[in-house]
């Protein structure tokens, strides 16, 4: 049993723990915008997005409304500055009307703007300024080490309901508007890099409010002993960590610790680490261009081969192939 009394008379300091904690698990987080479209059609029209569980949809209102029905039935009415994220890449359509027939998105034209960003443009000419416009966007979603928070994530997480917490987002909302209805020089790598903050602070703003039915997985993370332990595995994973050090870092027992971290986390303790050296590694080599032997040093690894054999038995592919990729 954990003897949390040394604890109570330091509150701030619990509470400095937990946030240092939540902010370095939500460092591993990735969402990387892979195709945007501008869409701009007059009602009645019916836009459907399909199946890819693999992504996460974007969706920012830049004129409404809009009604956005989920596979499952479940409407919900986006108004001009809304946005929404869709962790899970579920089926569903953006539609003029609640009982509007919807078309697959691949079917309408698009024209490029620019890498990655598309136009759809499908609307009287002459009466443009009446359709709707909307902002959408395909996303890599990886939370890294809080990948178990995925699954737990409501299917429609809207940024509404994180405006009264997080009023910085605001701002950012119009200046979307502003890029996408303007359509300026420039806007496509504008607008598609706010996209990628907002559904960040989407995020960000579901963990810090208590990540609804995954309560009890935040309210581990405020156990400040297993906090320092956390924090000390981010801050220097390439240390020659053990369950018994692990433990000692938490000051318990190896067996109510290893326990405890298996409740928290979803995996052992030494499974996460491991998880959190090879995530590190395939940022370091495919985004930072690091070589091999640096990264294996900065890991712990006794030499590059060491490390290029561990690596692909985690991933399934080698460094050079992560590298050329």
């Amino acid at each position: 049993m954990i003897d949390h009394s040394s604890e109570k008379n330091r509150p701030a300091d619990s509470g400095r723990v937990t946030t240092d904690v939540i902010s370095e698990l939500l460092l591993g987080m990735r969402l990387n915008g892979l195709h945007y479209s501008r869409v701009r059609l007059s009602p009645p029209f019916g836009v459907r997005f399909g199946d890819d569980v693999a992504r996460a949809q974007f969706h920012f209102v830049a004129r409404g409304p809009v009604y956005l029905r989920c596979s499952a039935g479940q409407m919900h009415v986006l108004q001009t500055g809304d946005a929404v994220l869709l962790p899970h890449g579920i089926s569903h359509e953006l539609l003029s009307s609640p009982d509007i027939t919807a078309n697959d998105i691949e079917s309408f034209v698009a024209d490029p703007i620019c890498s990655r960003v598309d136009a759809i443009t499908a609307c009287d000419p002459e009466k443009q300024d009446e359709g709707v416009l909307f902002f959408s966007g395909c996303m890599e979603f990886d939370l890294g080490c809080m990948s178990p928070l995925i699954g737990m994530m409501p299917q429609v997480m809207q940024v509404g309901t994180l405006l009264d917490r997080s009023p910085e987002i605001l701002p950012i909302l119009e200046a979307m508007e502003r890029e996408v209805c303007t359509a300026r020089a420039g806007y496509g790598a504008i607008v598609t890099r706010l996209a990628d903050v907002v559904s960040a602070s989407i995020v960000r703003g579901w963990v810090e409010c208590g990540c609804g039915d995954a309560s009890g997985w935040v309210e581990a993370l405020r156990d400040p002993r297993l906090g320092r332990v956390l924090s000390a595995l981010h801050r220097d994973p390439g240390r020659e960590w053990t369950v018994a050090s692990m433990a000692a870092e938490m000051g318990a027992s190896r067996s109510v610790f290893a326990e405890r971290f298996l409740a928290v986390t979803g995996v052992t303790p030494l499974r996460y680490v491991t998880d959190l050296r090879m995530r590190l590694a395939t940022q370091w080599i495919s985004r930072d261009r690091m070589s091999v032997d640096m990264v294996a040093s900065r890991l712990g690894y006794g030499s590059a081969a060491a490390f290029s054999r561990a690596f692909k038995r985690v991933t399934g592919t080698s460094p050079g192939v992560v590298r050329r990729a």
